[in-house]
This record gives structure tokens, C-alpha cells and sequence, in this order.
């Protein structure tokens, strides 16, 4: 028979499993300092991606058409700043700001100087909320909430932000303002139809009324090659009108990509009613497959739009990480069909 275990060997068990417990925690607190890191490291680490998109009326030249979003720029985002303005180098044919392009008061100025090469092109924007309103601290978990938006600070306690100054820079730069608008483009000498909302995220959006058959928003026949929806947050709602509007390409901003995905998973939230597999890259709307398309365009049916969703440039000076999910700016190649 065993004999029951000594003194000795009764005290070795505790301390055994209480170094075991100190080793788990200890591992995981250096896994989740290591994440932190990178998470920080990440987010200073833009990317400029790629993507063809067949989308024009058959026999038109392609269209090199830049996509930028959610600068969050502050008195304090210079490297951002320089980052933005290197984009010129590429010479887009047509440059489309989707909005969010300030954080605080500090980043008028950085946004003047960020834009100043890019209005040398043709563009157009939308603004977003935080172009209006500055930015507050919040808690973090109110993203996983199905309506973020429910538990916020009433907006008259906002600080409020000289949008009137970010809509007039661009404009005074040529690019048109799509708050609720019509408008057309020329780019490449080939013309464009543009369509737009103000900020769903604020319920600012009112589609704006169609035109008649045959003619343009500019007035006049209608010749544009392609038709482009554009939208700082991409609620379903907004997407459904652009799609049964005619658009065949909506672009938007907003999402900041889920700013903290899983590797391997993507997304966890996307901050609006859009599907988090569609919160960055391109796809197609309304969506016909789950994957998120960053390369080569998928093919589209009749009754779909393409979709693409930038992970944005920036983020809130409060929570300045990114996981899987680098920074990024866009250049779509428009080709035809």
C-alpha cells in the first residue's frame, strides 16, 4: 500500500500550482504588452493598395482614381501629413475624399497642408461628423454595441470644429462638394456622374432628387463613362438608394477597417449596420459572398454596385491603435467592361 504523502510533499503541491498560475499570467500579460505594442506600431504604418475595378462603359480608357479617408488629423499627425502629400507622386486622374479629415481645431491647418499637392487633381468630397465635431474620450466597448451611436454625449456638448473652413479648402481647390449633391467630373477627358450624402452616421443624409433620363447632374446629355456613389459611413440604407439610383461604384469611408480585427477573422465591427466582412476593401453591394476582395475586383451581377470601403488613414487620438488592419489609402484603376 501507498503511504499518504508527508508533510513535505503536501506543501510542494500549492506552491507548484501557484507557479504555474504566475507563469499563465505572465505569459499572457507579455502577450498582451506585445499586442499593445504593434497595435501602436501598426497604426504609423500606412500602406497604399492597388485594385482594378471593370466598371467603365465598354471602349474607355482606364481611370486612376485615389481614394482617401478618415485622415483624424490633430496639431500632432506630421508624419500622416507628409504621408498624404507623397500621394501626389502617383498623379491620380480624379482624387475622392470620403471625410473624417479632422480629430481637433490643430488639424485644419495639417489638413491645408496634406490636401495642398492632391487639389492640383480633379476631386470631390463628402464630409464626415468628426469634420463638424471634435473628438471626446469614450469607452472603447461601445463599438461592439449593435447602434454605437445609442449611449452618446448629446452633440451640443461637442466641441465644434470649423467645417465650413474644410468644405471651402476643397472647394477652392475645384473639387466638388457631394454633401447631399449631384455633380460631374471630368477626369482623364473622360466624364464622370457623381452622386452623394451627407453623413449618415449624424442622419444628415438626404439622397438627393434624380435627374431625367438622358441628362447629366451638370445638365445637358448625359456621356459620363461611369457613375460613382459617394459616402462618408455606408449604411445599408444609403447603399440601397445609390445602387437603385444607377451607381456602379460607391465608395466610402467611416469603418476604419474594424481598426481592431482578428488575424486570420478580419473584422469585428464595422460602426455602422454594414456586415464587418464588408468593413474594408472591396466588394460588391448588396453582397452576394462574405469574403473581402483586396486584389482583383469580384465580378458583379445586374442590380449591384462594387463597394469599396477604405480602412481610412487615421484614428481618434484616444485610441491611436490599429490591429490587423494597417493604415491605408486606395488607388482604384477604373477600366471598362
Amino acid at each position: 500500500h501507498r503511504h499518504p504523502p508527508g508533510p513535505s510533499q503536501q506543501r510542494e503541491r500549492p506552491v507548484s500550482a501557484l507557479k504555474q498560475l504566475a507563469c499563465a499570467v505572465g505569459t499572457v500579460g507579455g502577450v498582451g504588452v506585445a499586442t499593445l505594442g504593434w497595435s501602436l506600431i501598426e497604426a504609423r504604418w500606412p500602406v497604399l493598395r492597388r485594385i482594378e475595378v471593370p466598371v467603365l462603359a465598354p471602349g474607355s480608357a482606364p481611370i486612376k482614381l485615389l481614394h482617401i479617408a478618415d485622415l483624424h488629423l490633430t496639431g500632432a499627425t506630421k508624419a500622416r501629413v507628409a504621408w498624404v502629400r507623397a500621394l501626389a507622386d502617383i498623379e491620380p486622374d480624379l482624387v475622392i475624399n470620403t471625410g473624417d479629415n479632422l480629430s481637433t481645431l490643430g488639424g485644419v491647418s495639417a489638413l491645408g497642408e496634406a490636401l495642398e499637392p492632391l487639389l492640383a487633381f480633379p476631386g470631390a468630397f463628402v464630409l464626415g461628423d468628426h469634420d463638424r465635431h471634435g473628438t471626446v474620450f469614450r469607452s472603447p466597448t461601445r463599438y461592439l454595441r449593435r447602434d454605437p451611436r445609442s449611449n452618446d454625449d448629446p452633440v451640443a456638448d461637442l466641441p465644434v470644429l470649423p467645417w465650413e473652413e474644410v468644405r471651402d479648402m476643397q472647394l477652392a481647390g475645384g473639387w466638388k462638394d457631394l454633401d447631399n449633391c449631384r455633380d460631374t467630373v471630368e477626369a482623364a477627358g473622360q466624364l464622370i456622374e457623381l452622386v452623394g450624402v451627407a453623413d449618415a452616421h449624424a442622419d444628415d443624409d438626404a439622397f438627393p432628387e434624380p435627374v431625367a433620363a438622358g441628362e447629366s447632374a451638370a445638365g445637358g446629355s448625359s456621356a459620363a463613362v461611369v457613375k460613382i456613389g459617394v459616402t462618408h459611413a455606408p449604411y445599408q440604407r444609403v447603399l440601397d438608394q445609390m445602387v437603385t439610383d444607377g451607381a456602379q461604384l460607391i465608395l466610402a469611408g467611416h469603418t476604419h477597417g474594424g481598426q481592431l480585427c482578428l488575424p486570420g477573422y478580419g473584422a469585428l465591427v464595422s460602426n455602422c449596420d454594414l456586415p464587418p466582412a464588408q468593413a474594408s476593401g472591396l466588394s460588391t453591394w448588396p453582397a452576394s459572398f462574405k469574403a473581402i476582395h483586396k486584389g482583383t475586383a469580384p465580378a458583379s451581377e445586374d442590380g449591384q454596385a462594387y463597394l469599396h470601403v477604405s480602412a481610412g488613414l487615421g484614428t481618434s487620438p484616444f485610441t491611436p491603435v490599429r490591429t490587423a488592419c494597417r493604415p491605408e489609402a486606395t488607388l482604384l484603376t477604373l477600366t471598362a467592361r
